[in-house]
C-alpha cells in the first residue's frame, strides 16, 4: 500500500455505474460498518459529489466541522472548493449513503490529513504525490 492509507472500515461498497454502463457520472451504494469512514477526507479539483444517507446516522466531516446526518440526508460538494470532507459511522449499527458524482477524463483529488494527492490521467492510470509533487513512496 501507499503510506498513510490503511483501512477505513467499509462494509461494501456497490458500483452502480460500472455495472449498468453509465459512463458520465458514478453512482455508489456504500455501507460502512460502526466506527469506519468512508474514505480519507478529500475534495475533488474537477468532479462534482453529491451523497443521500438511506440507513442509520453518519457523521459528515468537513473542515468546518461535523454535522450528524440521517436517512433523507444529503449533502453537496461542489468541484474546486477545497473542503476536505468524508464520512464517518460514530453509531453502534451500519449506516449506508448513496453517492454520486461526475466522471472526468482526468482528475486530481487533494487529501486533508494526509501529505497526499492523486492524479488520474486519460489513459486512467493514477499518480500519487505529496501535496508539494515530491513521489510518494511505496511501503515495503
Amino acid at each position: 500500500g501507499f503510506a498513510g492509507l490503511g483501512s477505513v472500515g467499509l462494509a461494501w461498497a456497490a458500483r452502480w455505474w460500472a455495472v449498468v454502463g453509465l459512463t458520465q457520472f458514478g453512482v455508489n451504494h456504500i455501507r460502512l460498518k460502526p466506527g469506519g469512514l468512508s474514505s480519507l477526507r478529500h475534495w475533488h479539483e474537477e468532479q462534482d459529489e453529491f451523497l443521500v444517507v438511506t440507513e442509520g446516522r453518519l457523521t459528515l466531516i468537513e473542515d468546518s466541522g461535523e454535522t450528524e446526518l440521517a436517512p433523507g440526508d444529503c449533502a453537496a460538494f461542489p468541484k474546486g472548493a477545497a473542503n476536505g470532507h468524508h464520512l464517518a459511522n460514530k453509531a453502534g449499527v451500519d449506516g449506508c449513503f448513496v453517492v454520486v458524482g461526475a466522471r472526468t477524463r482526468t482528475e486530481r483529488v487533494w487529501y486533508s490529513d494526509v501529505d497526499m494527492t492523486v492524479s488520474d490521467d486519460e489513459t486512467g492510470g493514477g499518480t500519487f504525490t505529496r501535496q508539494d509533487g515530491s513521489p510518494i513512496e511505496r511501503d515495503v
